[in-house]
């Protein structure tokens, strides 16, 4: 497995994000611990989850304990960076609100240490900034959390450029990661990865694929992908992954999975070269 590094942690080029096995439409528990164990086993050493990560509202933390069982039930879990995140809720009807307070972050940081069995949470990230809170008290609140020593790293989701650069002075320089939503169909974050590039920051694309509905219309609906995919004699998703990964070397890409087997696919990315050419071809889509 190629390896990228988050702070100063090395992790795999290519992680694993949680959110399919725990919301609407997840599997059962039995697939889910093979499709984490399969990951573990192909050398995926990067885990993405969140508190938010549960369908109904009794059950707050879903993917932060299936992911906690199935590292404890396999011998490479020690080997595993699992970043979580606070901010957003789920009331249990199928919406999703936000907390941004210091409050509210800090408690949902012990609730997570607590369902993660750990003494300190490998790399925590604010989920979404609430417009009802200062982004500053609510990036605040995960400083002090890591100066506490409750959490290893610090990182921001959806965040923009301003906010990145804000969370990078409050935080003293030690923000390490920027989760954003990028992909073929949303390309908006360039100027957050361009920006991470340029400081060295990781950059976490989530729904690298489009989302949990429309990863398998990839190529249908992206004809240069289907394109190159074929003359490789990979899925249109393995080369959406590897178009990724050459566009920075800050770039750790988190496909979300629900089987072993569309998570093996996505971790072949890291091995799949393109060329010049194809780089720039899918660049312009």
């Amino acid at each position: 497995m190629h390896t990228r590094r988050i702070g100063d942690v090395e992790v795999s080029a290519i992680g694993l994000g949680g959110m399919p096995m725990s919301i609407e439409g997840r599997p059962d528990e039995a697939r889910s611990l093979a499709t984490l164990h399969a990951a573990l086993d192909a050398g995926v050493t990067l885990i993405d989850t969140a508190d938010a990560y549960h369908r109904d509202a009794d059950e707050v933390g879903h993917n932060e304990s299936l992911i906690a069982k199935a590292l404890a039930s396999h011998d490479r879990g020690a080997d595993v960076l699992v970043a979580t995140k606070g901010g957003h809720l789920r009331p249990g009807d199928g919406s999703w609100t936000l907390d941004g307070s210091p409050r509210y972050l800090k408690e949902a940081c012990e609730a997570s240490l607590r369902r993660l069995g750990v003494e300190a949470i490998g790399l925590y990230q604010f989920h979404r900034p609430d417009p009802r809170v200062p982004y500053a008290d609510s990036v605040g609140a995960v400083r002090d959390l890591l100066d506490e020593g409750k959490i290893r790293l610090a990182g921001i989701s959806n965040a923009n450029p301003e906010q990145i650069r804000q969370a990078q002075d409050i935080l003293g320089g030690r923000l390490v990661s920027v989760q954003n939503q990028f992909s073929p169909a949303f390309r908006s974050s360039e100027p957050e990865l361009g920006l991470c590039d340029g400081l060295g920051i990781a950059f976490l694309p989530w729904s690298p694929l489009g989302g949990i509905s429309r990863a398998r219309e990839l190529g249908s609906a992206y004809a240069p992908f289907a394109r190159i995919a074929e003359a490789h004699g990979v899925s249109p998703q393995r080369v959406c992954l590897a178009w990724m990964l050459a566009k920075s070397p800050v770039v750790v890409p988190i496909p979300g999975a629900s089987r072993p087997e569309t998570i093996l696919d996505s971790v072949a990315a890291a091995d799949l070269v393109l060329t010049a050419d194809e780089i720039s071809e899918l660049d312009a889509v």
